[in-house]
Formats: structure tokens, C-alpha cells, sequence
């Protein structure tokens, strides 16, 4: 209408820990689920001199920084067996990362398999 100032428009506000789904649904905003990032899961066997040289630990360490879920430890053949699950570009970094390791491995192969993601948020040592 003329002659009315127009409404001023204020950013919502989010309380702490409403992840932005939440707000984006209650705005109305919500986008397709195509634009969540998609999870993955993928299953790595490390061949070559990685046990002893704290792979797991470091391994481990990577992985939580990363923010994935999933798991791994020794297996006695000799290898290690990771388990990595959550955005497909940090599952890559660990699956990349897993070809060197810690600088006290030696890494001859990495073996690695997609899986069907099944809700893994922590990362564990086993």
C-alpha cells in the first residue's frame, strides 16, 4: 500500500544446536535431500608393514578429525582393515591418506570396497 513504510526483513535467528535443516524447514527453504552431502562407506584392507607402527591410532586420530564414523584394527594376517563413513570427499581423504599412513608404515596395497552406509557417527578402534 502507498504511503506505508515497508516492513524491515531480520535474518532468523537459530538457537545453539538447531542444525540448519531444522531452520530451513520451519522457513519453508528446505532444498531436494540431493543437496545434503552424501554419505558413503567404504571398506580399506592396508597391505604391507602396518602393524607396530601405530596405523590404528593415527588412523584413528585422522578419522575423528574428519568427523566419520566407522572403525579399525588389526586383522592377523598381518593387515589393518578400515572402515570409513560420512561425506564422500573426507571418506576419500582417508581412504587417500590410508596409501601412506603414519610415517612409520610402509604401505605395499590398499584394497578398497564400497559398502552401503549404515548410520556410523563415532569412530573406534577395535
Amino acid at each position: 500500500m502507498a504511503g506505508h513504510p515497508q516492513r524491515p526483513h531480520f535474518p532468523t535467528v537459530v538457537a545453539l544446536g538447531t542444525l540448519p535443516t531444522d531452520v530451513a524447514a520451519q522457513n519453508g527453504t528446505m532444498a531436494d535431500e540431493s543437496a545434503a552431502p552424501r554419505r558413503v562407506r567404504r571398506r580399506a584392507i592396508v597391505h604391507g608393514r602396518v602393524q607396530g607402527v601405530f596405523f590404528r591410532d593415527s588412523c584413528r586420530a585422522e578419522a575423528q578429525a574428519a568427523g566419520l564414523g566407522g572403525f579399525v584394527r588389526n586383522l592377523e594376517d598381518g593387515t589393518v582393515e578400515a572402515c570409513f563413513e560420512g561425506p564422500v570427499a573426507a571418506v576419500n581423504r582417508l581412504v587417500a591418506w590410508c596409501h601412506t599412513g603414519p610415517p612409520s608404515a610402509w604401505v605395499a596395497s590398499v584394497d578398497v570396497t564400497d559398502e552401503r552406509p549404515i548410520g556410523e557417527l563415532t569412530f573406534k578402534t577395535r
